[in-house]
Parts: C-alpha cells; structure tokens; sequence
C-alpha cells in the first residue's frame, strides 16, 4: 500500500508542478500587460500635458496680440471678444471641450489676422508682427504635438481594446481615451476659383 501511495504521490508530481509552473506565467503576463498598459496610459497624459504648455503658451501671448490690435481694429468688436470668449475656454474642461475651445481659438485667430489685413498701420507694427511670428509658431507646435498625442491614444486604446489585454484592461480599469481632434470644417480642402 505506502508504494502505491508513493507512485500516485510521484504520479501527482508533474502534474502539480505544471500547474504551479502555469499559474506563475499567467501572474508574470497578467503583471507586464499591467505594466504596459500604466506606461501606455502616462504616455497619453504626458503627450497632453505637452499640448498643455502650448495652449498656455498661446494662452499667455493672446493678451498682448489683443492689446497691440484694440488700438487699431476699434470697429472689429466681435472678433476681439471671441478671441477673448474662446482663450478663456481653452484651459478648462475635458479633452473633447478644450480642443473645440482651441478649434475654435484657431479659426478665430484666422480671422483676426485676416482682418488685420485691412489695417495696414496694425501690420507694419513690429510688435503685430512678432506676436503673429510667435503665434504661428505655437501653433505648429500645437498641431505637432496634437499628432504625438493622438499616436499615444492610438496605442493605448490599441492595448486596451485586443485581446488578452483587454481582459486586464478591464479587471484593471483601464479605459480608453478621447483624440485631439480637427473640426470636419478644417479637414475638407479649401475650394479655390479662379474668375
């Protein structure tokens, strides 16, 4: 009897250490999928905060473009107080809210400077121009980093989203994330006429 115990006990052996042997790869892909997705996930906030400090770089510069123009474009009071209404906007709210307040900031500033034209004093002012430069400038950051941002969420809502990860995804809370995205006015090519 105590030998047919010992083979079962030896039999029972492999089997066991299989069991263990899975159970500690399942712990090890369960911890790197973790892992990955926390770094995934700080990618995405650290791409944000990226567009963070360009929105308050253009932020901070929109007051001195509005108080170098006020003297020049009295008659333009609307465009003056959207510039003001969406600056204001564009450092609260979620993701989706700010980048229609920036959409909107954007094409409001294009109007501006479209306006500007009609002032020629206003457009030979050195500070006009350099303020113009700077906005410019931060805009194309803007749409740099809004590209990085939006790869970063492309990889996460990629993890988050394919199986098996998706099943750590969802035990572990992880959820997708909003694009940065352009308005459907601004993605559609601009109609030219020649007469």
């Amino acid at each position: 009897m105590a030998g047919e115990e010992l083979l079962l006990g030896i039999g029972l052996l492999p089997v066991l250490l299989c069991v263990v042997a899975l159970g500690f790869l399942l712990l090890v892909y369960v911890v790197m999928t973790f892992n990955r997705l926390v770094t995934l996930r700080n990618r995405v906030d650290n791409a944000w905060a990226q567009i963070d400090v360009q929105l308050k770089r253009r932020y901070d510069l929109i007051p001195n473009l509005l108080e170098t123009v006020k003297g020049y474009m009295k008659h333009e009071k609307t465009t003056l107080e959207n510039v003001t209404k969406y600056r204001a906007q564009i450092m609260t709210g979620s993701v989706e809210e700010r980048a229609k307040a920036n959409n909107m900031l954007s094409q409001t500033l294009k109007s501006l400077f479209a306006v500007a034209e009609n002032y020629p004093k206003l457009e030979a002012s050195q500070n006009f121009k350099l303020l113009q430069e700077e906005l410019a400038g931060t805009e194309n950051k803007i749409a740099y980093i809004r590209t990085a941002y939006n790869d970063s969420v492309l990889e996460y809502d990629n993890a988050t989203e394919m199986f098996p990860s998706s099943i750590i995804a969802g035990m572990m809370g992880f959820k997708g994330k909003p694009y940065f995205e352009v308005p459907q006015a601004e993605k559609e090519a601009p109609k030219v006429k020649f007469e």
